[in-house]
């Protein structure tokens, strides 16, 4: 009876409802989270799928000599310098015979982005066979007609309120009913440098720049975290000294990262001059930001090997330095690559540092090197979000789902060797 009474009293009753209401709170706030991780991740492949594609304009080009190369030196440079406007222009002029006004002709060229020069450059400096032949190629579109192709651009509007012109639309018209522009896989997204063109921009050139970056941020941050943590924690006697190591060492992990772009600029520009706007010092600052994270992490991982390990090392005659590195390290290890990993991974993202140091500047070129100008992928993120051309909001979009590709192979590879490599006690 007593039993049956406590089960049901009223204020049992009430705990049990308000543990109830606790867990659907709890329940209805993950919902929440999910469904703003959904909205955003959402948001962003919408608009950053169409990146992913470009329209081409598919012409009968040829490859005149006398135009491209009158000395007949076959030289590569020479070729992918040429004048190929007027060889782009008679390809236009001959799709479309019945434009003969100067500014008709205008109007064609307009259709086919300004990079296509460059596009013929390298084809033609490529494969010198093609001059003095004729042949059917696909030329980016400007970022007009692409927007166009892709619904972006409304034709109902009035004609003052568009970029295209009705005379422009007509001529896209012409070229779709013949099948002469299509919406393909976008290679240049992926292959080429940053542009001034929308349909031209890559991001080849900012995610070598983050490599290399991350390669320099690797080499110093990873041997001295590691070795930082193995002395405090293995080697270092408890004094004043220890104590405000590790103190400041707490307290630098959560400085703002732009404190150590400041850093940079004053130390490694302004008193070393190590090379401006360069992976070589993007990297030595991101690895200042990382190096507290590793040393945190690394530690951790140290403590949680077992103190019987150690004494059975010692045990068997080991002395300090091989149980420490011959036992305790190698066990530890999981922990300090998941750490770094995750380290490298938050340093990956930073933008604030670079742009302390110039990475931020406009680099059409492809970096080859650490000492070679080049910018970031997030910079290169931040660059294109603050540009007025509707096209690079599509880029912008597309280059944060690369960004966040990347971001999550990182802690899938921590996850990956964390559970590959650790032991169980």
């Amino acid at each position: 009876m007593t039993e049956y009474a406590l089960t049901t009293s009223p204020s049992l009753k009430r705990r049990h409802a308000k543990e109830a209401r606790f867990k659907w709170c709890g329940r209805i706030a993950i919902m929440i989270a999910l469904g703003f991780l959904v909205l955003m991740f959402s948001a962003i492949i919408f608009r950053g799928m169409g990146a992913f594609q470009q329209t081409k304009i598919s012409l009968e080009v040829t490859f005149s000599e006398l135009i491209i190369d009158p000395s007949s030196a076959r030289d590569p440079q020479e070729l992918a310098r040429a004048n190929y406007k007027p060889v782009l222009t008679a390809a236009l002029a001959k799709t479309f015979p019945n434009v003969t006004d100067r500014n008709g002709k205008k109007r064609l060229y307009k259709l086919l982005s300004s990079g296509a020069v460059f596009e013929m450059g390298k084809l033609v400096s490529d494969n010198p066979d093609l001059i003095g032949t004729s042949q059917t190629i696909w030329l980016s579109a400007s970022s007009e007609v692409d927007l166009f192709m892709k619904g972006k651009i409304d034709a109902s509007l009035d004609e003052n309120l568009r970029r295209l012109s009705d005379a422009d639309i007509a001529y896209i018209k012409t070229l779709k009913s013949g099948g002469m522009i299509k919406k393909k896989f976008n290679t240049a997204f992926f292959t080429n440098g940053d542009s001034r063109e929308p349909e031209m921009a890559g991001i080849l050139g900012a995610a070598l720049g983050s490599f290399f970056s991350l390669l320099v941020c690797f080499g110093i941050a990873f041997p001295l975290g590691i070795m930082t943590a193995v002395y405090l924690e293995e080697y270092a006697r408890k004094s004043k000294l220890t104590d405000l190591i590790e103190v400041n060492i707490n307290n630098l992990a959560a400085v703002p990262s732009i404190v150590f772009g400041l850093l940079g600029l004053s130390i490694f520009l302004g008193v070393f001059h190590i090379p401006r706007s360069t992976p070589l010092v993007g990297g030595m600052v991101l690895a200042l930001m990382t190096l507290p994270t590793i040393i945190i992490a690394a530690r951790a991982s140290l403590r949680s090997v077992p103190h019987s390990i150690r004494q059975a090392a010692y045990g068997l005659g080991a002395s300090k330095t091989q149980t420490t590195f011959h036992h305790v390290v190698p066990l530890a290890m999981p922990g300090m690559l998941t750490g770094t990993i995750l380290g490298m991974a938050q340093a990956l993202g930073e933008t604030a540092p670079l742009l302390m140091i110039g990475m931020v500047a406009f680099i059409v070129d492809i970096p080859h090197g650490v000492t070679d100008a080049a910018t970031s992928l997030p910079v290169q993120i931040f660059l294109w979000a603050d540009s007025p051309e509707k096209g690079f909001v599509e880029r912008t979009s597309a280059a944060i789902i690369v960004l966040l590709m990347f971001l999550i192979l990182m802690n899938l590879l921590a996850v990956f060797l964390r559970k590959k490599l650790e032991r169980r006690w």
